[in-house]
């Protein structure tokens, strides 16, 4: 055994009596260098993006990155935005400013640059960065249920036969969802 595969096999048993540990704490080491390395320090700027700025310019624009000056004189927080936020985002620079230093606890950012791309598209004028809201499903009617049964009707097994009702009724009404969705 190896010098370094003991010392691996140390670190094992030191943690497996430790017992369980929250998911948080084992995470929070990675995701702060993973955001370091677009340049945020502070992991809560893009973790509280709207509590920091606001819903409302939250809605408008999305962090990206902060970049750090060669003589470390202030920093630009760039975030994107569409075309049409942009004006009303750049009347809120100097609130935004503010908002984000009193993150850091002093003035760290001294320049914000506003990029009017997105990577995922836009959708309703908004820029889409974060996933679509789940859609409540259509209730199940009595003739989906009718229609499930006469589907199921040849089978003696009841436990099958409920599974490919219930399988028929969520199939319908994913199918009546979807022609919700494209008209």
């Amino acid at each position: 055994m190896t010098e370094q595969s003991k010392e691996i096999e140390k670190q094992v048993s030191a943690r497996r009596k430790r017992g369980f540990e929250r998911a948080s704490g084992i995470l929070t080491t990675r995701i702060r260098e993973a955001s370091e390395t677009r340049g945020f320090s502070e992991t809560r700027l893009l973790t509280h993006w709207e509590e920091v700025v606001g819903a409302e310019t939250a809605h408008m624009a999305e962090p990206i990155k902060v970049s750090y000056a060669k003589g470390g004189f202030g920093a630009t927080l760039t975030v994107l935005t569409t075309g049409a936020f942009a004006p009303m985002l750049q009347a809120q620079l100097p609130k935004i400013k503010e908002r984000v230093n009193a993150v850091y606890g002093f003035n760290a950012i001294s320049r914000i640059h506003i990029t009017q791309t997105a990577p995922t598209g836009f959708a309703d004028g908004r820029v889409q960065f974060r996933h679509a809201a789940k859609q409540k499903a259509p209730p199940i009617t009595e003739e989906m249920k009718q229609a499930a049964r006469d589907m199921s009707q040849g089978t003696h097994d009841d436990a099958l036969r409920e599974a490919l009702e219930n399988m028929a009724t969520n199939y319908m009404r994913r199918q009546q969802s979807t022609k919700k969705a494209q008209s």
